[in-house]
């Protein structure tokens, strides 16, 4: 399941240390256009996303996950076979299409399995290895490259899909429950329903897109704030890497407490927490300069918290679906995704030489989640130990 989570953020990250070698040697003259390389795989994803889970609910969780991931195999052996760089695109984009597969039907599976709090420990598991993923992938593209091409990349990430698909093939059962005695599978459009119509699903799946903006503000705005601003230059990646290893120490602690405080304790909790130390750092910063000790400590300790939230909003909102976990999957996955990137891109784009921006995103972001969630459990809901 990690494996599979993980697929889309390795195919992003391997290949980012290696985007001026693709350049030269599929000779795109304006290097401006390399980035597309990474938008179109994501575009891909989007739409990949909203086709997987109703799939998943009409046809099962096996048949759908072994075609995304030959369609995966198949465009990334094009990948590294190609020889101009649109077909590269091209790949790339069937690529995405195939990769979303991974992160609707692993949810949908854990969703099949397990439930409450038993849930939530799963998917703090796995999320753990889908942080620390983006931790290390650049590192390890940046070693095949110096003893290979670019073109080995793509040999790694066929190595990962094929792996995938060869387990999945042999041991993967399929894990949707079958329906009720007399009862049927509900059509697309019932499933759409259910979902839209949940408060709960519906809730946490707003509020999961305010939560995945704070990630995509600190991914787009960290090079900027320690990399520039505080000069760190080639020093950069430790504290990325410092602040990430804080998300995969939440997520590893968050399957460790969340059996015996519960989904909604722990979440709310650190929600609230999130809120009110980034406030608080963004407070401070604007009356005095923020020391990089601070900073990065700060930035680290609002991860952590990040990480108790996250994965609990995800098994919170898939706890009501049962037989439309694909197409809840598919809508909050798709949503959260779309606009985590659009506020994490808009905060990110308000850098203005200091950490201070960042900071006031994080508290603005972390209270339209904490509002979405008290929209969808009311006071009553709040702080409960489930």
């Amino acid at each position: 399941m990690a494996l599979l989570m993980s697929m889309t953020a390795m195919s992003i990250d391997i290949l980012l240390p290696a985007l001026p070698e693709i350049g030269a040697a599929l000779e795109v003259r304006d290097a401006s256009n390399l980035p597309l390389v990474v938008t179109v795989f994501m575009l891909g994803m989007a739409i990949g996303q909203l086709v997987w889970g109703p799939l998943a609910d009409c046809f099962g969780r096996r048949w759908p996950l072994l075609l995304g991931l030959t369609l995966f195999v198949l465009a990334t052996t094009a990948a590294m076979t190609t020889q101009s760089f649109s077909q590269l695109l091209a790949a790339r984009f069937v690529q995405g299409i195939g990769g979303s597969v991974g992160r609707i039907i692993v949810t949908a599976i854990v969703r099949d399995l397990f439930v409450g709090r038993e849930m939530a420990r799963v998917i703090s598991m796995v999320m753990l290895v889908f942080i620390l993923v983006p931790i290390l992938a650049p590192s390890v593209g940046q070693l095949i490259i110096l003893v290979g091409s670019w073109r080995w990349l793509f040999a790694a990430l066929l190595a990962a899909s094929l792996t995938s698909l060869l387990w999945a093939w042999s041991r993967l059962p399929e894990t949707q429950p079958p329906p009720a005695v007399r009862a049927r599978r509900r059509t697309v459009r019932e499933a759409l329903v259910l979902v839209l119509s949940n408060r709960v699903t519906f809730g946490y799946g707003i509020a999961s897109g305010f939560v995945l903006g704070i990630l995509v503000a600190y991914i787009a705005s960290s090079q900027q704030v320690f990399g520039t601003a505080y000069g760190l230059g080639k020093l950069f990646p430790f504290a990325f890497g410092s602040v990430a290893c804080s998300i995969a120490l939440a997520s590893f602690t968050n399957s460790r407490l969340v059996r015996r405080l519960g989904m909604r304790r722990l979440s709310h909790s650190a929600l609230v927490a999130h809120v009110g130390l980034s406030a608080a750092l963004a407070l401070l910063g604007a009356t005095v300069p923020l020391p990089l000790w601070l900073a990065l400590g700060g930035m680290a300790a609002c991860f952590f918290l990040y990480g108790l939230t996250l994965s609990n909003f995800t098994s919170i909102a898939m706890q009501p679906m049962g037989q439309a976990a694909g197409m809840a999957a598919s809508l909050t996955g798709s949503y959260s995704t779309a606009t985590g990137a659009l506020l994490g891109t808009l905060i990110a784009g308000r850098f203005n030489g200091t950490i201070i921006p960042l900071f006031t995103g994080f508290a603005v972001l972390g209270l339209c989640a904490s509002l979405s969630v008290f929209a969808a459990e009311g006071r009553a809901g709040l702080f409960r130990g489930e």
